[in-house]
């Protein structure tokens, strides 16, 4: 086949590959470390997933599925913004576990993980050539995300250059939303969503909700939309931890930015959710959007039968969101596995002297490896990034396409492989560096 067979999105799409890392993660995980078959094997810490606390949900969901009767509702249609069942189900486990506001399951639509949420919201709210901005550095894949389908585009807002300047949290103000309205306007386009992640990807910092609402206020009074994806919402960290303790200047606690939809109750505001981090489950692909618009929520319902998620999956976590103290047990204890892991990797950037952002949640430590870059250029980041996998077996996430500007950051995925493994990750990082310095 040839590409001259293809739509010219077709094209574009064979053309295009998912992410620049893909290829390097195929490779790293077909030669995947193993400390007795394959002790120099790779060590793939660059996909956002977390593998830590799996060995705990894989038997709970084997006992709902084999002890559970399956209802019928499962074998037929269903309402494509969700089942009614399962959106009851997620609206309480979202008010008990995420919210701590009351969550109406006939403001929640259903999708297949936060890709097919975050695409079908773009699709709805947003016309093609529209911008959405996004404070970066930021999740690269957002721009297939909103551009793949709905054809909206990415302005990248650029807050600050060293990371210094983010120690206690995102630094986005109410001018840097000014200047990216004034700059996109300018350039004949139309400012129609704002996008924050909290905790943020990768910073792993939070927004505190006074700044929420102001933001909310300043996108209700120009008819812009802001979105807040909150998917590592209950991935927060102890910050208590005596080996990280000292990093954060203030207390910063997580309030969902649902309080501030459910005070303002405006179709300008959403919230996107999924349980692929959280719960540490990214292939069973459930997303999750709650908006007070009726609007959104009917044209959601109308366009999403392709982005459905399997009546079988809804059922069986919507069983699983029953269980109240198994998933309070469940959070905690995996709060206190990110923790530890995150402990280990700040303890070893401080070692190495290697600076990094004090993260308060998420998945991800974002650090600064400038230093060893020949020149100041992505081209000369992507060659340390290959460097880091070749010599070191280290795969980390190259700061390309996360729209910051400044080459020689990376973001580090610290529970993507079991504590034992990243303990070795980070000797082999220690390795690298005391090698690039003599």
């Amino acid at each position: 086949m040839t590409l001259g067979s293809l739509s010219q999105r077709g094209a574009r799409a064979a053309g295009t590959p998912l992410r620049v890392d893909y290829d390097a993660f195929r490779e790293a995980m077909e030669n995947r470390y193993d400390p007795a078959r394959n002790p120099t094997g790779a060590l793939p810490l660059n996909v956002a997933e977390n593998r830590l606390s799996w060995h705990e949900l894989k038997p709970k969901l084997e006992s709902i599925a084999g002890s559970t009767t399956i209802p019928d509702w499962v074998a037929g249609y269903t309402s494509p913004l969700g089942a009614p069942e399962f959106r009851e189900h997620a609206a309480r486990f979202l008010t008990e576990h995420l919210t701590t506001c009351e969550v109406d399951p006939a403001h929640l639509g259903v999708s297949a993980g936060a890709t097919g949420v975050i695409e079908m919201t773009a699709l709805i709210l947003a016309d093609a050539g529209d911008v959405a901005a996004i404070p970066a550095p930021c999740y690269p894949v957002y721009r297939q995300d909103l551009g793949n389908v709905a054809g909206v585009e990415r302005y990248d807002i650029v807050t600050h250059r060293e990371l210094s300047e983010i120690a206690s949290g995102p630094a986005l103000g109410l001018a840097h939303l000014d200047r990216a309205r004034r700059e996109i306007e300018a350039s004949g386009r139309r400012f129609r969503l704002l996008v924050l992640t909290s905790p943020d990807n990768p910073t792993g910092g939070v927004y505190p909700v006074e700044h929420l609402a102001a933001v909310a206020d300043w996108c209700i009074d120009r008819s812009i939309h802001l979105v807040v994806n909150e998917i590592y919402g209950l991935s927060l960290l102890d910050t208590s931890h005596p080996e990280i303790a000292g990093d954060y200047e203030e207390p910063v606690a997580f309030t969902s930015f649902a309080n501030v939809m459910a005070e303002k109750k405006s179709d300008f505001l959403h919230q996107w959710y999924a349980v692929s981090k959280d719960l540490g489950i990214s292939g069973f692909r459930v997303g999750l959007v709650h908006s007070h618009n009726p609007d959104f929520l009917q044209a959601y319902e109308n366009l999403n039968l392709t982005h459905s998620v399997s009546n079988h999956t809804q059922w069986l976590i919507g069983e699983l969101f029953r269980d109240t103290d198994f998933l309070s047990a469940y959070v905690a204890r995996n709060r206190t596995r990110l923790t530890e892991s995150y402990a280990l990797v700040a303890r070893s950037l401080k070692e190495l002297d290697i600076p990094y952002v004090p993260s308060r949640g998420s998945l991800f430590a974002w650090v600064d490896l400038s230093e060893f870059l020949t020149d100041e250029s992505d081209e000369s980041e992507m060659v340390l990034w290959r460097r880091l996998f070749d010599e070191a077996g280290i795969l980390l996430t190259p700061g390309v396409g996360f729209g910051h500007g400044r080459p020689g950051l990376f973001r580090i995925v610290y529970p993507s492989v079991p504590r034992a493994e990243l303990e070795v990750a980070m000797k082999r990082l220690a390795g690298f560096v005391q090698r690039a310095r003599d």
